[in-house]
Order: structure tokens, then sequence, then C-alpha cells
């Protein structure tokens, strides 16, 4: 026999029992769909933190207060300005800042947002862009002004749109606000949304906002713009050295202060989703495990049903490899429609999982890579051929005459 009968022969046997090839198959269809979107979810949650990341600026480096060390110092605009004086090859801008979260209002309307207290490098190290009016000043830091730059979804809750609100005031705490830019919107993120914050001089917020910290000109950290990826260890160092000195931390002694790159945060990120998706992944395969077993359950049920035609087919001659092959072919035929059919089920639940977060406000789309295609396929193959191959082997060992002599 060639191949095109075996594949006629295992259609044939398989559609006329319908419901019970249905019933198989739906074990595999379960399981691959399970791998794909768990893979595909893993994927876009990869690809989105990364991006996230990304967009918050180009070979960043975070400085932070390690509060973990005993007696550690707070870090200050005049840290941030030593960092800033110094002629160096290996960073460009510094920029420190403040947080804190306020509810802000105008003729009514209200909303809770992040506040930032910062300086016009932050404009540059973060990547921020302004769609209308103007950025925070230098003029408007040394006077402490109260003027803010808003998100967009800060202007369309207060104002109802995003054109000529500038010079509109807003309430943020017990003081007014004058309003004299809007931010380009950057969308949400698995990071939150970047159009829910304003922007105020640091001064301002930490003379009117910040209550946080008895140390004067205290930052919550402070963002340092490298000059290119080569060199952002180099800068590093030099920022380490200039803090500790400082701070009166010798070189060999542990820093009050911690620095993390961009870059540095990309690999984390990257490190934790992927063991995500190899978890997601790994439940999936759980899934098409169960479904092979209803295989193998299936197929020794279908050769007690079928030990007489087995025999016969023997009798007139059928070889044990004739036999096996027939019912490795059903095996597979199983396992291959079921997986393509649990392809496209895999991708209609990542496309609803990818609606769903967008109802939540939240960019999640889930990747399907022609790799967990490959893998699902060949896994359902695998799984149709492995779980196959014993109610295969029993049937092509079954002799002639007994298998004629059941009832």
């Amino acid at each position: 026999m060639n191949l095109f009968s075996y594949i006629k022969e295992a259609m044939e046997s398989l559609i006329s029992n319908k419901m019970r090839t249905f019933l198989t198959m739906l074990g595999i269809v379960i399981g691959v769909a399970a791998v794909i979107s768990m893979l595909s979810v893993g994927e876009g949650a990869s690809a989105s933190i990364t991006s996230s990341i990304e967009s918050m600026g180009t070979n960043v480096i975070y400085v932070f207060r390690d509060n973990s060390v005993t007696n550690s110092q707070a870090l200050t605009i005049s840290d941030a300005n030593a960092l800033s004086e110094i002629n160096s090859n290996n960073f460009s801008s510094v920029a420190p800042l403040v947080s804190d979260n306020r509810e802000v209002s105008f003729s009514g309307n209200s909303i809770t947002a992040q506040i930032y207290g910062i300086t016009p490098e932050y404009a540059t190290v973060r990547n921020e862009n302004i769609s209308y009016g103007s950025f925070i000043t230098d003029a408007q830091v040394e006077d402490r002004a109260t003027v803010a730059v808003i998100g967009v979804d800060i202007a369309n809750e207060l104002y109802g749109t995003t054109s000529n609100i500038i010079g509109n005031k807003v309430r943020i705490g017990n003081y007014l606000y004058t309003v004299i830019g809007v931010l380009e919107s950057k969308g949400g993120s698995t990071l939150g949304s970047s159009d829910n914050q304003i922007f105020v001089p640091i001064t301002t917020a930490q003379s009117r906002l910040i209550s946080w910290s008895s140390t004067k000109d205290a930052v919550d950290q402070i963002y340092v713009s490298a000059t290119n990826t080569e060199t952002i260890d180099a800068a590093i160092n030099e920022i380490t050295s200039v803090l500790k000195s400082r701070h009166g931390i010798s070189l060999t002694d542990d820093a009050d202060f911690q620095l993390f790159s961009q870059e540095t945060l990309t690999e984390a990120a990257s490190s934790i989703t992927q063991i995500l998706t190899i978890f997601l992944g790994g439940i999936g395969a759980i899934s098409l495990l169960v479904g092979g077993i209803g295989i193998m359950n299936i197929m020794l049920v279908t050769v007690v049903e079928r030990t007489k035609e087995i025999g016969l087919r023997k009798a007139v001659g059928a070889r044990k490899k004739d036999i096996l092959t027939q019912f490795l072919v059903e095996s597979l035929f199983i396992g291959l429609v079921g997986g393509v059919i649990g392809i496209l089920v895999g991708a209609g639940i990542s496309a609803i999982i990818k609606s769903v977060a967008s109802l939540g406000n939240t960019v999640l789309n889930p990747v399907i890579t022609s790799g967990s295609v490959l893998l699902a396929t060949l896994f359902s193959v695998g799984v149709g051929l492995l779980f196959g191959i014993y109610p295969a082997n029993r049937a092509a060992n079954l002799e002639p005459v007994e298998a004629l002599r059941t009832e």
C-alpha cells in the first residue's frame, strides 16, 4: 500500500465514527489552543514591557536612594547639580525629580494624577514632547512658579479638550496652577499611562506639594542620560564616584544609593517575561498531554472494536507493517488536524485577550510567532505519534486466527 491509500483508509475510518473522532480531537484542539494563546500573551507582555521601558528615554541611568543602608543620605538637587557641572564624555543630561499622587480639579471636575516636580532637562532625558504650549523653563524653576504641563488624559477629563486650554487654571492641593503646556500623547502601557501625569517646577513641588523628607532640596531620584550605550558602564562608575564623594563615603565602602541602567531594567524585564512565557507554555503543554492520553484511549478502543477486521486483513495478506502504519496514520491525522484547528482557536483567544486588555486601558498585543506555531504543530503531531504507537503495535501483533475468532 502507498501513503495515499493509508491516508484514504484512515479518513474513512475516522469519518465513520464522527463523534468519537471529534471528542478525541477536541483534547488536542484545547491543548494547542492553550499553548498558542499563552505563548502569545507571554510574547506580547514581553514586547509591551520592553517598549514601555524604551519609551522612557534613551540610555537612561536611574539613581535611587538605598533605604536599606543605615543612615543613608537623601539624594538632593545639589547632587544633581554637581553631576551636571562635570564636563563628562560619558553622560550628557541630568534630571532630578520628586513625585506624589494628588487629586487635581477644575470647575467641578477632578481626577487623581501623578505629579512630578522636574527641571527642563527632564524632557531631554525622558523623551517628553509638547503638543501645545511650552515646557517647564529654568526661570520658572528659579522663581518657584505655579505653572503646570499636563497630560492629555488630564486635559480631556478636566476641560473636555486638549485645545485652547493654555492659560487655564488647575487646582493641585491648595494652590492654583496655570496650564502652560499639554504633553504629546504616549498612550497606556503595562507600566501605566504616561498621559495621566502633571509636571510642575521641582522647586514648586518641593515647597508646596512634597512633605515626605526633612532634608533640604531632597529628591526621589535622579535620571542621567548616558552619551550612548557604550558609555553606560563608564557613566555609572563616574556617577558613583561623584556621589560617594559628596556623601562622605569611601570608594571601597557600599554606597547609600543604587544605580540601574535602562539596559539592566530591559534585561531584567525580559528575563521575567521569558520565565512567565515558559510557565504559561508548560501549562498549555499539560493540556496537550491530556489530549494525547485521550488519543491513546480511543485508539485502544478502536483496536478492540476492529479486531475481526484486522484479522481478516492479515488473513488475506496484510503485513504487520501495513496494520501498524494504518493505525499510526489515524493517530497522526487526529493530532495534525487537531493542531491546525487549535492554532486557529488560539489565535482567536489571543484576539479576545487583546480586546479585554484594551477595555482596561492596558496595551497588550499578544504575538503569535512562527516559532510558537511550529512548536505547537510539532508537539501535536508528536503527541499523536507517541500515543498512537502502543495501540498501533497492539493491533499489528494480533494473530489472524485469534482475531477472526473474536466475537
